[in-house]
C-alpha cells in the first residue's frame, strides 16, 4: 500500500509541453484517433507519436513487450510531460510486470487514461506512489462534449483541488467520508482480484464504472470481490455510469443488495466512465464524499 504521504504529483501541463501517446491495451481507430491529437494540439500541446505505435496483433497493439517498452520510454523520457494513452479494450493488465512504475518516482508525470487502463492506473497508485488520472482516451477525446474536454483541461493545467457534482444523483447511503480515490472499471478492477496488482480499499474512496455488462454479471463481479474481500474497511462507494448495463435503477439495486450490511456512503450519478460525458478525476489523492451535497471534493490539488 502506498502512504499519502509518499505519493507523488506531476507538474501541471501549459501550452507548449509535450504530450507522448501510448497503446497499451487493443488497437486503434485512426480515424478517431486522429481527432483526439487534433484536440490536444488545438489546446496548445505538441503531441509526440513513437515509432511502432500503431502496430497490430491478433486484439492487440502489438506484443506486450513492445507495448510495455513504449509505455516505459514514455515514462523516463524527460521531454515528455504527460502520457495519453490510444484507446482502451483489452490488454493493459498483460503489461503490469514489464513496467517500470519506480521511474514515476523519479520522473512523475500526467498519466491519463480509462476503461482496461485502469490496471495501469491503481498499479500506478500503489506501486508507483504518483497519481494517476482517470479520463479520456484519444479514441473518446475527440468525439468528447465540451464538459468532457473542460473538465481534462483544468485537470490538467489547474492548482485548484477538483470538485465533481453528481447532477441527478442517487443516494443509495447517506453519509459523508474522506479517504483517498482509488478505482476505475469495475471488470478491470475484477480481474486483478488474486495478482499481486489487486489495489487495497481500506480506508478508500472507491470509484466503479462500466459498460456492456448484464445486471447478472455486474452482481457476480461484485459479489466475487465481496467474498475476496476486496472490500473490507473501504470508506465510500461513488458510482459512475453504467450505460448499457440493464434497465435503468437495477445497478443501484444489486449495489445496495450486495452492500447491505456496510455503514458507508454510496451515491450514484457521477458523469465519469463510458457515457457521453467522462470528467476527469485524480486516484491516489484524499477527497470527501458527501451524499447530501451529492458531491466528490478532492481535499488538495492534483497537480504541482
Amino acid at each position: 500500500m502506498v502512504r499519502q504521504q509518499t505519493i507523488k504529483k506531476p507538474p501541471r501541463l501549459t501550452p507548449g509541453d509535450t504530450i507522448g501517446v501510448v497503446a497499451p491495451a487493443s488497437p486503434f481507430d485512426q480515424a478517431l484517433f486522429e481527432k483526439g491529437v487534433a484536440v490536444l494540439e488545438n489546446m496548445g500541446y505538441r503531441v509526440f507519436l513513437p515509432d511502432g505505435l500503431s502496430r497490430q496483433g491478433r486484439f492487440l497493439a502489438g506484443p506486450d513487450r513492445h507495448r510495455a517498452g513504449l509505455v516505459n520510454r514514455m515514462l523516463s523520457d524527460k521531454n515528455v510531460n504527460g502520457i495519453f494513452c490510444a484507446r482502451g479494450g483489452y490488454g493493459s493488465m498483460r503489461l503490469l510486470d514489464h513496467i517500470a512504475f519506480d521511474a514515476l518516482q523519479a520522473n512523475p508525470k500526467f498519466f491519463i487514461g480509462f476503461s482496461d487502463i485502469t490496471a495501469l492506473l491503481v498499479t500506478m497508485v500503489e506501486r508507483g506512489g504518483a497519481v494517476a488520472f482517470h479520463g479520456p482516451v484519444l479514441t473518446t477525446l475527440g468525439k468528447g462534449d465540451q464538459e468532457t474536454q473542460g473538465s481534462l483541461a483544468a485537470a490538467m493545467t489547474s492548482n485548484e483541488p477538483i470538485e465533481l457534482q453528481a447532477n441527478g444523483g442517487e443516494t443509495l447511503r447517506p453519509g459523508r467520508c474522506t479517504g483517498i480515490v482509488t478505482g476505475g472499471n469495475l471488470r478491470t478492477l475484477c480481474h486483478l482480484v488474486g495478482t499481486p496488482y489487486a489495489p487495497n480499499f481500506r480506508g478508500r474512496i472507491v470509484f466503479l464504472e462500466d459498460i456492456g455488462e448484464a445486471p447478472y454479471r455486474i452482481d457476480r463481479m461484485l459479489y466475487h470481490m465481496r467474498m475476496a474481500g476486496c472490500f473490507e474497511g473501504m470508506a465510500g462507494l461513488a458510482l459512475g455510469t453504467f450505460d448499457d448495463c440493464g434497465p435503468p435503477g437495477d445497478v443501484s439495486k444489486i449495489v445496495m443488495d450486495i452492500f447491505n450490511d456496510v455503514d458507508i456512503p454510496i451515491l450514484s450519478g457521477f458523469a465519469i466512465g463510458h457515457g457521453p460525458v467522462n470528467r476527469t478525476i485524480p486516484l491516489g489523492i484524499p477527497a470527501e464524499l458527501d451524499t447530501e451535497r451529492q458531491r466528490l471534493a478532492f481535499l488538495e490539488p492534483a497537480v504541482t
